[in-house]
């Protein structure tokens, strides 16, 4: 099983070889660069205009259903898409991105990361208004969805369903579990098939627990594994605080081909920050947009910045921390010949803390890892049910994603991350022409939200006042909430939404026009 990779037909590794390099070296990195500054300009700067806003709503408790239930809370959606963003591209992929395009391609993560926040926001507002009911009375939704609502073009939403199933719930997840037995590998020598056959049972006994049990689990793990990287990293940072401000200088002039030993490689070092940082924080992928959906909320921009704030919490913190550790081991490698992945992260802890480093990195890789299986594998079941409502479609997904967290367990991690790349471009090129095509409805979504934040409310949707057209928008007909009735609606009077302190006139203004005469 150690020579899996030998069963892997040739024109397979050709065919994902020319494909990436079709996608990234002449289209999607420029598309991603363009929607990222077009986002962030046409919300004037979003992503930091309402950082406050962010914190507030992330902690609301969550409506309660038609059904007396509670729905998922927003907090545990960004969970869900948390324990998705964050796994293996924060600890194997920035070294992978560092080792190959120096320190440069930190600085580039950071730049994908923060113009990638707007694009996080519009696709997660986006999912919140064209998501729909599901069986169990909460919600689904994301790309597929509104591309087929707001575009008008189900053959494309299909297109998508397909591919972020066959992305995030098999290929992705090979991705993961690859990182696991690796580390496991590495620091104790481990049999990789012993762990695939371990890793496929326990996902096995989660994912037939339905979505509910993946926001317990969630919520529950991503924190505390967060926590506590972020915790040795600190500790790391402050035993070598001479060395922060050189190492900030090194990334800067690495990132546009200044640091003598990294002249000419700008290209690379942009190629390998945008490919790292995109497999990272998913912002414009359309992926997170899926957990983002499943939110019980009273208006769709409260997931939108929740989403935002996920991004910068996987690159900037998570990311960022992983990059200033792998920056400091003095023994790092460069080039295509070097080590990479996990492998050189685990290294670089052991030299900074001891024996102690692997062993804990061993434990925070398997949950970073496991978390995102289980965030994968609901992107791919959210799309599965907008395909089709076949219980034996659904049974056979779920073993083929048992199988995949195995084989990817046994694969060379070359092959799984060129793959990963191809079909996460593919991904992200179709979303995000969505995302330019829905623009419109995401401007009006936001005006109504910062008019009713404007007057001191909590802010609740209501379709009606929108301009655009709205007749496909399912999950927001009279009020999918029964704690709030249609009179708190229309009156917008009850103690729920005068609790807020009215904020600064301008934190609000997302939108560059005039409605003076809409606040009187």
């Amino acid at each position: 099983m150690k020579d899996f990779d030998s069963y892997i037909p040739d024109w397979f590794h050709n065919f994902v070889q020319w494909g990436n390099n079709l996608i990234w070296t002449q289209n999607l990195i420029f598309l991603l660069l363009l929607a990222g500054v077009f986002f962030t300009i046409s919300s004037r700067v979003v992503q930091l205009r309402w950082l406050p806003e962010m914190f507030r709503v992330i902690f609301e408790k969550p409506e309660t259903l038609e059904d007396g239930r509670k729905g998922i809370s927003s907090f545990q959606a960004f969970a869900i898409s948390a324990a998705s963003r964050v796994g293996t591209g924060n600890i194997a992929g920035v070294a992978t991105a560092i080792v190959l395009g120096g320190p440069g391609a930190v600085f580039w993560m950071w730049v994908i990361a923060f113009i990638g926040a707007a694009s996080a926001f519009f696709e997660a507002t986006l999912a919140q208004v064209y998501k729909v009911k599901d069986k169990e009375g909460g919600f689904r939704g994301g790309p597929a969805y509104y591309i087929e609502r707001g575009l008008g073009q189900k053959w494309l939403g299909v297109v998508f369903a397909i591919l972020i199933t066959v992305t995030f719930a098999f290929v992705f997840n090979t991705v993961q579990s690859n990182t696991i037995a690796a580390s496991l590998n590495e620091q104790y020598e481990f049999s990789n098939v012993i762990t695939g056959v371990i890793l496929a049972i326990i996902t096995a006994l989660v994912i037939f627990g339905g979505v509910r049990s993946i926001a317990t689990v969630s919520s529950f793990i991503v924190p505390i594994m967060a926590v506590g990287y972020i915790g040795l990293v600190g500790y790391i940072l402050f035993m070598n605080a001479d060395q922060i401000w050189p190492m900030i200088q090194n990334i800067v002039r690495s990132a546009f081909g200044l640091h003598p030993a990294f002249g000419g490689a700008m290209g690379f070092a942009i190629m390998q920050g945008i490919k790292r940082g995109l497999f990272s924080n998913e912002a414009g992928m359309g992926s997170a947009a899926n957990a983002a959906a499943t939110a019980a909320v009273s208006h769709p921009v409260k997931q939108g910045l929740i989403q935002a704030l996920g991004v910068f919490f996987d690159t900037m913190i998570i990311c960022s921390a992983t990059a200033i550790m792998l920056l400091l081991y003095t023994d790092l490698q460069f080039g295509a010949d070097a080590p990479q992945g996990v492998a050189v992260t685990q290294q670089a802890l052991t030299t900074h803390v001891g024996e102690f480093g692997g062993i804990f990195l061993t434990l925070a890789v398997f949950m970073f890892a496991f978390s995102s299986i289980i965030g994968n594998y609901y992107y791919g079941q959210s799309n599965i049910e907008y395909l089709t409502k076949n219980k034996i479609v659904m049974f056979i997904f779920r073993a083929l994603v048992v199988a995949m967290v195995f084989v990817g367990s046994v694969v060379q991690v070359q092959t799984v991350w060129d793959t990963a790349d191809l079909f996460m471009g593919l991904m992200a090129i179709i979303n995000i022409v969505a995302l330019f095509g829905l623009a419109t409805v995401v401007f009006e979504v936001a005006k109504d939200y910062r008019a009713q934040r404007k007057r001191k409310l909590n802010p609740v949707f209501k379709i009606e006042n929108l301009k655009v057209n709205y007749n496909n928008i399912e999950a927001w007909g009279d009020n999918p909430y029964a704690t709030l009735n249609k009179k708190e609606t229309t009156e917008q009077s009850s103690e729920a939404n005068t609790k807020y302190e009215e904020p600064k006139q301008d934190t609000f203004d997302i939108i560059k026009d005039d409605d003076k005469d809409e606040d009187k």
